[in-house]
């Protein structure tokens, strides 16, 4: 098997390439639209990117679990927040704070951090199905082994998202 260098990437590496960067163009402007409900629709556009990027590593239930969970979900329980809440949907002063800067540093720090940690976590965890009769066995085997806090964190933020959801819903009078 022959060694591929960087500098001739493949369909697919393009393909991953585009789309991550969609999904990292589309995620700064969810965070820098003075627009809620545009910041809602940019949301959608960088969760559906990442979907795409599931479905080039040939990871499609990965993908569709995105699509399901993230797009169906949770971006419409935020739609469905900001309707019954009545937030505005014009351009929101209350959008645009003046720690901007303290908060950009503070972004990318978490996200070194994770990024940090993730890679510590995980870098040498392999799903080894080459050889195994049953790779759906092996698979879950795996999934269940290494992959459970992941797992575990998403249903974490999808039941703070519907808790969210519903404190976002009731009015004044009901509290």
């Amino acid at each position: 098997m022959s060694e591929r260098s960087l500098l001739s990437p493949t369909g697919v590496d393009i393909a991953f390439t585009l789309l991550g960067l969609v999904a990292v163009a589309a995620a700064l402007m969810v965070v820098t639209t003075k627009q809620i409900v545009h910041a809602a629709l940019w949301l959608v556009v960088s969760l559906g990117a990442v979907a795409g990027c599931y479905l080039v590593l040939t990871a499609e239930f990965v993908a569709w679990m995105q699509v399901l969970i993230y797009l169906g979900a949770v971006v419409v329980l935020l739609l469905f927040g900001m309707m019954l809440t009545r937030a505005p949907i014009g351009p929101s002063e209350e959008l645009t704070g003046a720690n901007r800067v303290v908060s950009l540093f503070a972004a990318l720090a978490i996200t070194a951090v994770l990024g940090v940690l993730i890679v510590d976590a995980f870098a040498t965890t392999m799903i080894d199905i080459d050889g195994q009769k049953s790779t759906a066995s092996v698979m879950g085997a795996s999934l269940f082994r290494y992959w459970v806090l992941p797992f575990e964190a998403l249903s974490v933020l999808l039941l703070s998202a519907l808790v969210g959801a519903i404190a976002l819903s009731q009015s004044d009078e009901e509290a």
